[in-house]
This record gives C-alpha cells, sequence and structure tokens, in this order.
C-alpha cells in the first residue's frame, strides 16, 4: 500500500463519518452511509435532488464533478450560501463533512422548508463561473485537454501550429501531483515571464486511474518533459540546466545571472509538455543503425510519417513556395549559398523533388556515431558510448518490476532512472555501484519507461538526447486536431491550413 492509498483511505473514512452524522440530522439512518449505492440514493434523498441523477454518479469522471454539486447542496441544507464556504466544501469534503455532521450547532434544514435565498445578477455570473470554472478544471484534468504543437519534432504528421485535443482516458487520468493551482495555466501565471501558478504546499504521490488501454507502439504521447525537473528562468525547457551545464560548465551557469537567470525546479506535472512518438516500450531493448529503429533485433518498418534531413542543390534557382508547398515540405533552410539548402521532409517528398528541374540532387543526411560533438548532446553523454541520433545503442527499456545488473559500464545509463524518477540515492566510488548505500550489482525498477522519438527525426529534441520517460510523466495520447494555422503565414496570404482541420492522429 503507497502513501496515495493511505490518504485516500483516511478521507473515505473522514468523509464517510461525516455522511454517518449528516444523515442522522436528516432522520435517516446513519449506517446507510457506509452502504454503497444505497449511500448515494440517501444522499440525493436528503438534498431533494432527482433519482436520475444516480445514473451519472455511475458513469466515471462525471461521478466526480456530480458528487461535488452533491456536497454544495448538502452546504446548502446547512444554511451555508457563501461563495467561501461551499469553495472549502468543495475542496476539503473529508473536513467540512464531519464537521457539519459532528458540531452540534449545525442544524439541517428540509430543502423544501428552507427558505430560498435570492441571488442578485452579480451573485448569479459569480455563481455561474465558478461553476464552469470547476466543470472545465475536472475535465482538463480527467478527461482531455487542449494542446497546441510548437515546434516542428513532429512533421509531417503533426504540424507546428496544429491545435488538438490530448485525450487523458486513453492511459488514465494522473491524479494532480500539486492540486493547488490556478485555473486554466500550466506553469506560469498570464502575463508574467517566471511567477508560478502554482502552490507546492499539498503535494501528492504519483497515482493513475485505469485507462481504456496501455500506450501502444507508434502511439503519438504528450508527457512531461523528462529533463525539465531543473531549468534556467532564461533558457526554460528550450535548454534545460543539465544541458547548460555540459555545455557551459555548472560555475558559469550558476554565476552568470544575466545569461541564464535563476535556476529554478517543478515537480512532474509542471514540467513543460512534449509531444513525440513511442517507439520502445518496457522491456524492449532498441537500437538505431544507420537511421532504422530495431526492436529486439527486429527492424521496425519506416513510418511513411517519418522526415530526415536532405541536402538540397539546385542551379542556383531558388525553391519557390508553391513547390515547397505542394510536396509537404513544411522546413527549408538556406545557407547563404543560393544553390544549396537544406530540407526536412520524408523520403516520397525527395524522389518527387528529385524529378523537378531545377534540382540537380537530393541527398539525405547521415549521422555516424563517433562524432566527438555529439558526447554532450546525445544521451548518456559519455564517450566510451559514442551515440548519434541516426546509430543509437543497443539500450535496454527498463520495465517495473524487472531486475537488471548494474556497474560501472552501464551505470550512466541507468543513473537518472534510479536518482531523478525513482528517488534512490547513488554514488559510483572504487569502481562500486552503491544504491543507497548499499553496495549494488543488480536494480529492479519500479516504473515503467518508454522510448520517445519525434516524427522529424533530424529535428527533434527526444529520448535519444535525454533518455527514458517515466510512465509516471505521461500526460496523455493526442487524438484529433480541430484546428490548423501556418504560423509562418498571415490571415491574408492562408493562415489557416482548411486541408489539415479536423483530422484524426495517427
Amino acid at each position: 500500500m503507497n502513501a496515495y492509498d493511505i490518504i485516500v483511505i483516511v478521507f473515505l473514512i473522514l468523509s464517510t463519518a461525516g455522511l454517518w452524522k449528516i444523515f442522522e440530522k436528516a432522520g435517516e439512518d446513519g449506517w446507510k452511509a457506509v452502504v454503497p449505492f444505497l449511500n448515494f440514493y440517501i444522499w440525493l434523498k436528503i438534498i431533494n435532488k432527482p433519482i436520475w441523477w444516480y445514473i451519472f454518479i455511475l458513469v466515471p469522471f462525471i461521478n466526480v464533478f456530480v458528487i461535488l454539486l452533491m456536497v454544495v447542496e448538502i452546504l446548502k441544507c446547512f444554511g451555508k450560501e457563501s461563495i467561501g464556504a461551499q469553495a472549502l466544501g468543495v475542496i476539503f469534503p473529508f473536513f467540512y463533512l464531519p464537521y457539519l455532521g459532528f458540531s452540534g450547532k449545525e442544524q439541517y434544514l428540509d430543502p423544501d422548508k428552507r427558505e430560498k435565498v435570492k441571488k442578485g445578477p452579480a451573485r448569479e455570473w459569480v455563481d455561474a463561473i465558478i461553476f464552469a470554472v470547476v466543470a472545465a478544471t475536472i475535465i482538463r484534468t480527467f478527461f482531455i485537454e487542449a494542446y497546441t504543437i510548437p515546434t516542428s519534432s513532429m512533421e509531417g504528421s503533426l504540424l507546428r501550429g496544429d491545435f488538438l485535443f490530448v485525450s487523458k482516458v486513453s492511459y488514465g487520468p494522473r491524479v494532480p501531483i500539486t492540486p493547488l493551482t490556478f485555473p486554466f495555466v500550466h506553469h506560469t501565471l498570464p502575463l508574467t515571464s517566471t511567477t508560478k501558478s502554482y502552490f507546492e504546499w499539498i503535494s501528492l504521490p504519483y497515482y493513475r486511474y485505469p485507462g481504456l488501454n496501455s500506450i501502444n507502439r507508434y502511439d503519438a504521447v504528450v508527457f512531461n518533459y523528462p529533463d525539465g525537473d531543473t531549468l534556467s528562468t532564461v533558457f526554460q525547457s528550450n535548454d534545460s540546466y543539465y544541458s547548460l551545464v555540459r555545455q557551459n560548465g555548472k560555475r558559469d551557469v550558476w554565476n552568470n545571472k544575466r545569461k541564464y537567470g535563476d535556476i529554478i525546479a517543478r515537480p512532474v506535472d509542471k514540467r513543460e509538455n512534449y509531444i513525440k512518438r513511442c517507439v520502445g516500450l518496457p522491456g524492449d531493448s532498441l537500437q538505431v543503425i544507420d537511421q532504422v529503429v530495431f526492436i529486439n533485433g527486429k527492424a521496425l518498418e519506416p513510418p511513411k510519417y517519418a522526415q530526415f534531413s536532405y541536402q538540397v542543390i539546385t542551379d542556383g534557382s531558388r525553391l519557390s513556395d508553391r513547390l515547397i508547398d505542394k510536396l509537404g515540405i513544411h522546413e527549408v533552410v538556406s545557407t547563404g549559398n543560393p544553390s544549396i539548402s537544406y530540407a526536412y521532409m520524408n523520403e516520397d517528398a525527395a524522389e518527387k523533388l528529385k524529378e523537378t528541374p531545377v534540382v540537380k540532387s537530393v541527398t539525405r543526411l547521415t549521422h555516424p556515431a563517433g562524432n566527438p560533438d555529439d558526447i554532450k548532446r546525445i544521451y548518456p553523454y559519455n564517450q566510451a558510448y559514442g551515440w548519434s541520433v541516426d546509430n543509437f545503442g543497443p539500450l535496454y527499456i527498463p520495465k517495473a518490476g524487472e531486475s537488471i545488473e548494474i556497474n560501472t559500464g552501464n551505470i550512466h545509463l541507468y543513473r537518472r532512472a534510479i536518482h531523478a524518477y525513482e528517488g534512490h540515492d547513488l554514488e559510483v566510488k572504487d569502481g562500486k555501484v552503491i544504491i543507497d548505500g548499499v553496495v549494488s550489482d543488480s536494480y529492479t525498477f519500479e516504473m515503467d519507461y518508454y522510448f520517445m522519438m519525434g516524427d522529424n527525426r533530424h529535428n527533434s529534441a527526444d529520448s535519444r538526447y535525454w533518455g527514458f520517460v517515466p510512465e509516471n510523466h505521461i500526460v496523455g495520447k493526442a487524438v484529433f486536431v480541430w484546428l490548423s494555422l501556418n504560423p509562418d503565414k498571415s490571415w491574408f496570404q492562408g493562415k489557416i491550413r482548411w486541408d489539415k482541420l479536423f483530422r484524426v492522429v495517427k
């Protein structure tokens, strides 16, 4: 039994005890509060609500919202009509319900007999806004959340400027780790660049409700940026603290406030949201050889949406915007030489581009292993591996409950999972791996991990750069694009991509 289970049990006992006494004050037998299904029927009865409400109590996640409404109605039965009292009751029902039940001065009033409170227009608006905020927060937390693609890392399946819905129920909604937060924002208050939108006075342990399915290979997954636990206020998630230290040294990062700003830490659920495609599942052995992904020794079929970088040489002519749009090429990088440019595109577009009269050659770029420049960029940042984005691994992806042998030779691969994600003290001393003060030659993982890659394989900061994605970082599954705007065009130039609206994410 984990800490979250204990907290839930305590809150359940407190709430049930409060309902027991409330039922008695309402003229019902208190013991009915502990009988499943009967308790909600009695509850609806004493707040004088129609029995069809019971249907919504039986619907997962919607029942959370309905029960909060029932709490508000109970408060009204005790004369608690103020916004403050109702807000406290909704946020802390496990304390407020026992107070109403056990307090000698709090008396139950039948809904048909109590005097109706007349609300002015201002109060009506306030109640409506609070209702909308609570409803939207519950939907956003447990059902579905809107997300915008900020970068080109998932082209050509998901485009920069796509607005999509992320399903929380697909993999199971995660209980908010930092529940005290400003509504509708992620980690920073609006109109500010560094002011936190959340409080860490209450920090809940990781827990996920059952989902409709598990993560499958090639799912487009939204998750919290694993490397984003520590950041500089200037670079934010564009370059994590760890990346800055590897590039510039720890002393420079900590002392040069003008360049880096302050160094801050964020809890798991407030780290930046990333979206990538899952290519490696827990328990897999993954390797990338010459841009081909191998899982457990078997080559994966190259996805049709995968893009790579190509060098394009022309007769001196510039590639026209019309041609670029026609071939579905979303990014072309100029070099200063009108004959040479670099473009990110899929293989089909590259073959069609070769047929263009002004084009002399189209060559896919490769990144061989052993490049010294990759040591500070490519996971696990160790010259003994020498991996690159095109030649990576072999790497075992940890699975919960499975043990692996650990030693000074492979600890670089799993150090962050053991220390940062699973919270164990780890050090390497005198050629030995020491975990929580004990010399260890094996380790059993507590969570599942995943390996994520962007579809734009040569322009994606993904697991090849910062390693595994732990299960507690998973937010949800990208399911539907409802709007697509081209950030490089104005409204008069055709900003809306009409052919990309209302599409299912594949």
